[in-house]
């Protein structure tokens, strides 16, 4: 590491170095400090920066280079999982449930790692801020239980994905496809996935370079004029997950 990390000072609406001096060693730690408050957060997301560190850790900012996306259009299902769909009874709704798929999320295995990255003052930060109408979840239902769902931040026309879950196999798959089909219909292109991951790549996930990433950024959040932030839930509606079983987004 050429050099430690910007500090952050203590004021919530203090403004973030630039994504680009981030480290390249390890990949995209760009501050460290401050808290989780939404004032910082959106200002953070808006920047191309995200908070990811472990508990009793201090609070750490990253903006990895290359950066992880889906394009809205670009999300691919196997043609095996979407002949499963054609029967599936499931169904899809957003912010219903948000606090439960954050809650999910954070108790899910993951192989290789020891505990969750969703602490509980995570936890209770993008709450509120899905209270202020930024933080997002879409939930797939068996029924009335819950059995997979995706949350995230949206500012403008951009979604920052945040975590994913499947309580039964394939639906995780389901939440970002039906996620990345709702947005493509409202011309929003990006949903930022963060860090490379094998099974996002598998469906469909791609590097972007991180200048041309926080260039993308910077544009999609000006559109706040016309997303304003508030609740997904009848905007979203609540429709069969056999949707998905088509090979187009729309």
């Amino acid at each position: 590491m050429s050099r430690p990390p910007f500090l952050l000072p203590p004021e919530p609406d203090a403004p973030f170095p630039p994504a680009e001096l981030a480290l390249s060693e390890p990949d995209g730690l760009l501050a460290v400090g401050g808290d989780l408050s939404p004032v910082r957060l959106l200002n953070a997301y808006a920047g191309g920066i995200f908070p990811w560190f472990s508990e009793g850790q201090p609070v750490l900012w990253w903006s990895p280079d290359p950066r992880m996306v889906f394009r809205t259009d670009g999300v691919r299902l196997s043609s095996r999982f979407r002949r499963t769909l054609r029967s599936s009874t499931w169904t899809v709704a957003a912010d219903t449930a948000f606090a439960r798929v954050m809650q999910a999320c954070a108790d899910a295995p993951r192989p290789g790692q020891d505990g969750t990255w969703i602490t509980a003052a995570m936890h209770r930060a993008y709450v509120q801020l899905h209270q202020l109408g930024y933080a997002h979840s879409v939930e797939v239902f068996d029924g009335m239980q819950l059995v997979g769902g995706i949350y995230g931040v949206a500012i403008g026309r951009m979604f920052f994905g945040e975590s994913m879950f499947s309580g039964r196999s394939g639906a995780s798959k389901v939440a970002l496809a039906a996620l990345a089909r709702t947005l493509y219909g409202w011309g929003w292109p990006l949903i930022d996935a963060q860090v490379e991951n094998p099974h996002l790549l598998r469906m469909g996930a791609a590097h972007l370079p991180r200048d041309a990433f926080l260039a993308r950024v910077r544009t999609l959040v000006q559109d706040a004029e016309t997303e304003p932030a508030g609740s997904w839930a009848r905007r979203f509606g609540h429709w069969p997950a056999s949707v998905l079983a088509v090979s187009a987004p729309v």
